[in-house]
Parts: structure tokens; sequence; C-alpha cells
């Protein structure tokens, strides 16, 4: 039988390492040093998958016998792709654009393994419908979470209930990780299973 790949999670998010703990998976944390593709001309899933498809392929060229697996996270309002605030202004400026309205969550996830070579690649997207706040409710959000590193300037897992009327879908996808096809597609393609 053949021995199980080791796994590298290329991201250097805490939310999607605590969705693959969570899980029970044993892996490595390794940050790609990549620049982000940032193009609002762009289609939001050409995007998000071009940007997991970067991560992936920069940390497996040191690693090319791991399992690599990569994501990219982005919110679509409308025809608006939100990415992550350059500021406090442009963090204010993007949940009160979102406030009252349904907007779309888009994570795209590559799985890579250079040797054998391998890849399976997706894109889950997830509805998420906002309460309608006044400006006080959202800066007491603010308060309590740090929006800058988070995409639309908003985190569902984080005191979410405040903001967010309902979610329609992956709520672990809204996160940054839709953990349950992430499961079926290590498993399925690469036999790697959770170890606790």
């Amino acid at each position: 039988m053949s021995e199980v790949p080791s796994l590298i999670l290329a991201s250097g998010s805490p939310r999607r390492r605590d969705l693959l703990e969570e899980a029970g998976y044993s892996f490595e944390v390794i940050k790609p040093e990549i620049e982000e593709i940032e193009d609002g001309s762009l289609p939001i899933r050409e995007v998000t998958a071009d940007n997991a498809m970067l991560k992936a392929a920069a940390v497996s060229l040191a690693n090319p016998e791991a399992v690599i697996i990569a994501a990219d996270t982005l919110v679509l309002l409308g025809e608006r792709n939100l990415s992550k605030p350059l500021d406090k202004a442009e963090a204010t400026s993007m949940l009160h654009s979102l406030n009252g309205k349904s907007h779309q969550v888009f994570t795209a996830v590559t799985l890579m393994q250079s040797k054998p070579k391998k890849q399976h690649r997706f894109t889950i997207a997830t509805d998420v419908h906002f309460k309608t706040l006044t400006t006080d409710e959202m800066a007491t959000y603010h308060d309590r979470i740090n929006p800058m590193d988070k995409a639309g300037a908003y985190a569902a897992q984080e005191h979410g209930e405040l903001i967010i009327e309902r979610i329609e879908g992956s709520m672990t996808n809204v996160i940054g990780l839709p953990m349950d096809e992430v499961r079926e597609a290590l498993e399925t393609e690469f036999g790697i299973t959770p170890t606790r």
C-alpha cells in the first residue's frame, strides 16, 4: 500500500488553519510568497481560481511530494468584487455597501501534488443575507473584530450574528474553506483522511 502524502496548507489565514484542525487533519502551514491578482474587471470565479492556483504552485515547488491545499475567497456584491480592505475607511465603506443586502461569497480551492502530478480544483459560492443595521451598530461590530484581513471587511464566525440575517449554503465556505468539498476531494483524489 502506498504511503499517504503529507498535507500542506498554503495560507496565512488563521481561519483556514482552524477549519482544517477542527476537521482532524495533520498538516503543515506554509504561507505562499506571491502577488495576488486583484483585478476588479475580471470575473470573480477567474480571480479566485487563479489566486488559489498561484498559491498552491508556489508552495508545491519546494514540496513536490506533499499535497498542497490553497484557497482564495472574495465577496461579490452585484458586479463588484470585494477583497480585503486597504484601510479602516475602506472597511467601513464595504460594510455600509453590504448593509441590508444579499451578496455571494466565492471560495476557489486548488489541491495540488507535483510528484506524482495530480490536481483538483473547484469553486463554491454561498449566499449571505445581511441585516439592516444603523451606523452605530456597524461601528460596534467593527470594534469587536479586525476587519482588515477579511474579504468584505467582516467575518461570519466572529460575532456574525450581529450582522448576518441568514446564510444559504456552506458556512465554512464563508469562513474561507468549504470543508465538505475539501474533505471529499482529499479522500477521493489523494487518499488523505483526518487523523484524529
